[in-house]
């Protein structure tokens, strides 16, 4: 009896992330599940959550189409629900997995605009950062058309609330539920004096709103969305929105947002 899911692999290259694609695939064969690369139904990452971000970027163009399923060779991560031992239960919950169950998360939407007039989109499930590859990053910081001030500094950081946990967290942001729909914006390493002055704090920007960076004219950026990274020249700004665009994760063993939190950073509570 065939499933009629169209379903698709990714992975990493570790030995471990290999030999689970392996049983994973025979066991999705003998199911009689369909396989699709072009246009699955299900996309299936195995590895850790830097394997999931792949995968979703892989599909950046088709997220409105698909729903993803993390199976993870470590430890559980953020978008990870089935550890590499529990690939029977994965099997189990493809096959009762219903597509108008799924789990929502919103994307950051990352344009960067050119002096030439010319533009390129990204999407980060996680964040975006901006820097210098050389020296200091001085760039005017607006909320939508609103002037707030002007940054000095290593560089900036804008996140979603799933990608609050993440560098945001390690360079003194909140974190925020996924529910709540905001940006962050933290700072890394501003310079705050009696000369230069920032907030010198995150900042938490609601989804109605744009932060838009706007850098001093230099050719040195360095632009990340997610795991990638980007060298652009001659930005004029770079505008950071939610414009509503989300991924969907599989509801098949969906772990609360506040449990993933506490088993990455606190462990069990006695």
């Amino acid at each position: 009896m065939s499933s009629g899911k169209k379903i698709w692999l990714v992975g990493n290259s570790s030995e471990k992330s290999q030999e689970t694609l392996l049983e994973l695939t025979a066991l999705l064969q003998a199911k009689n599940f369909q396989f699709e690369e072009e246009n699955p139904e299900v996309v299936i990452s195995v590895g850790g959550d830097g394997t999931l971000l792949k995968a979703m970027h892989l599909y950046e163009n088709k997220l409105d189409k698909l729903r993803f399923l993390g199976v993870h060779t470590g430890h559980l991560g953020f978008y990870t629900d089935f550890m590499d031992t529990d690939l029977d239960k994965v099997i189990v919950a493809l096959e009762s997995e219903v597509a108008q169950h799924a789990v929502h998360y919103p994307l950051l939407r990352i344009l960067v605009k050119f002096q030439d007039g010319s533009e390129k989109l990204h999407y980060a499930l996680n964040e975006s950062t901006i820097r210098r590859t050389s020296k200091t990053l001085v760039a005017d910081i607006k909320i939508s058309d609103f002037l707030f001030e002007k940054f000095r500094g290593d560089g900036l950081s804008v996140s979603t609330p799933t990608g609050s946990t993440a560098y945001n967290k390690s360079i003194g942001g909140a974190v925020l539920h996924p529910r709540v729909e905001a940006m962050q914006m933290a700072e890394i390493a501003s310079l705050n004096n009696i000369v230069y002055r920032t907030l010198g704090a995150p900042m938490v920007v609601a989804k109605k709103d744009t932060i838009i960076i706007c850098p001093e004219d230099v050719e040195d950026y360095s632009v990340t969305v997610d795991q990638l990274s980007f060298n652009y020249e001659k930005i004029e700004a770079i505008e950071y929105s939610m414009d509503g665009k989300t991924i969907a994760f599989a509801n098949c063993a969906h772990t609360s947002f506040w449990e993933r939190v506490r088993n990455a950073f606190i462990g069990e509570v006695e």
